[in-house]
């Protein structure tokens, strides 16, 4: 299912409900597979911008890929909230990762989110990221967090409350289409750029979809 790429109205406007926490699984890997086909919210004074999530990775208990792997720290102190915050990191000097915990609190795991679908907002997402191609602007998790202009001041926030960022699900459309975005597909393969850990199963897309990242070989259909 991809919305943007066959949508003639850039100016159609979606419903979209924030998610409650009671219906995220408690399990890292479980809350990757169900963030496929969900939504990023982020509210700004003039508007929002908004994209369905086609492609994140897992990053449970115990993963040596994980930060989490030895323990806590100041700086990973959200991956330890409950499921549906945020963990946001600045990686390698360069991008910043928007990631969500996926285990009960006390327990660390996390999502990343490495490519949306862009719904609403798109002139807004151009903008930050200086930016015209559409299949560019969301396509990998350091140009999601430009287009959203997301940063560390938005890590440990609840994704489940109403606030600057959320996390939701396209329930239809203001014009009244009554479209779904239920059922969608999900491939697996292994995570991208990691070396430890390389051979787990642990990133989740949506097949055929042209905001997915990463190399054609890893975005067979299942």
């Amino acid at each position: 299912m991809t919305l943007v790429a066959n949508r003639k109205d850039p100016a159609t406007k979606y419903r979209i409900r924030r998610l409650r926490r009671a219906e995220l699984p408690v399990d890292t890997v479980e809350l990757a597979r169900f963030l496929i086909g969900k939504v990023v919210v982020r509210e700004f004074p003039g508007g929002r911008v908004s994209g369905r999530i086609v492609e994140a990775e897992a990053y449970p208990p115990g993963d040596p890929a994980g930060h989490h792997y030895r323990g806590p720290t100041p700086r990973i102190r959200s991956m330890y909230l409950a499921p549906g915050h945020s963990y946001v990191y600045f990686n390698y000097g360069a991008h910043f990762m928007l990631n969500v915990s996926g285990e009960v609190a006390g327990r660390a795991g996390g999502i990343l989110i490495r490519a949306v679908e862009p719904l609403e907002g798109i002139a807004l997402m151009k903008k930050h990221r200086e930016c015209t191609e559409l299949l560019d602007l969301t396509r990998g998790p350091g140009r999601l967090a430009a287009a959203f202009r997301i940063d560390r001041s938005h890590d440990g926030i609840d994704l489940c409350k109403a606030g600057v960022l959320w996390l939701g699900e396209i329930v239809g459309t203001a014009r009244g289409s009554g479209k779904e975005a239920s059922g969608v597909a999900i491939g697996e393969s292994v995570r991208i750029g990691i070396s430890r850990a390389a051979d787990h199963v642990l990133r989740f897309y949506e097949p055929g979809n042209p905001y997915v990242s990463g190399p054609k070989r890893l975005n067979a259909k299942p």
